[in-house]
């Protein structure tokens, strides 16, 4: 089987990539849902884990460049490999493509990326500032401050390179690019979205807190142990994430 070569999958591997289609295009409605993008600026992909153990032949599903999304459908979905070209679909895959394919080639247990241009945490982004670590939410979520990532352009794997070097030294979900917005990764789409989601409601209570006053920093060993429990212990553990829900 040739993975760049629709022609060739087996049965498995084409209900695979067409499942994957459907949970990309329905997770791309959650973005406006909780208020993360505007227009069309913001994307979420998928990796689909192709027949090779070393993650060679796997693919990714990311939506079209510039489509509205009212207009998205799990047919609209654009299937990449991962050095960014078109496998399948119709369209020009996002711009942002080659970022999350560096992430995927790079970062073998990475199995979802979002992008978006959030309010809050791009306002971050633009000042080159990390979120520090104020709220137990935080401790739990990104076991330290968010950091950030440094200025890249839009257009090959640039931003990639900064993703995976920045989130390589952290344990946070999230990096704020530099004068760009926030990307977050996941073990799958889902869980990527649930970090976009939650990057952007820190960034908002931390900015709204240093309007107050300066914000008290929360001790390592405390973010530790809030980690640890959020992490392996709290909710539901029998591989479904629906149980990761406070």
């Amino acid at each position: 089987m040739d993975h760049r070569d629709p022609s060739t999958w087996d049965e498995e591997f084409a209900a695979r990539v067409r499942q994957t289609r459907e949970v990309v295009a329905r997770l791309h409605a959650e973005l406006p849902r909780w208020g993360l993008i505007v227009w069309t600026a913001g994307n979420v992909s998928q990796r689909v884990k192709g027949p090779a153990e070393d993650g060679s032949q796997d693919l990714l599903v990311i939506k079209p460049s510039g489509v509205s999304y009212d207009d998205l459908t799990p047919e609209s979905m654009v299937v990449c490999d991962l050095d960014g070209a078109l496998v399948e679909g119709e369209g020009s895959p996002s711009s942002d493509t080659a970022a999350h394919a560096y992430v995927y080639a790079h970062m073998p247990e990475v199995g979802g990326v979002v992008h978006t241009h959030s309010t809050y945490a791009t306002a971050w982004a633009a000042r080159g500032e990390e979120i520090p670590c104020v709220l137990t939410m935080m401790g739990d979520e990104f076991g330290g401050p968010v950091p950030v990532g440094p200025f890249a352009l839009i257009g090959d794997d640039s931003i990639g390179r900064g993703i995976v070097e920045t989130l390589s030294e952290s344990r946070s979900p999230a990096v704020l690019m530099r004068n760009h917005g926030p990307f977050t990764i996941g073990s799958d789409a889902r869980a990527a979205v649930k970090a976009a989601a939650m990057v952007e409601e820190v960034a908002r209570t931390v900015h709204i807190a240093k309007q107050l006053g300066e914000p008290i920093a929360i001790e390592q060993d405390k973010i530790d142990s809030l980690y640890t429990r959020y992490q392996f212990v709290y909710g539901q553990h029998d591989g479904n994430d629906e149980g990761e829900q406070r």
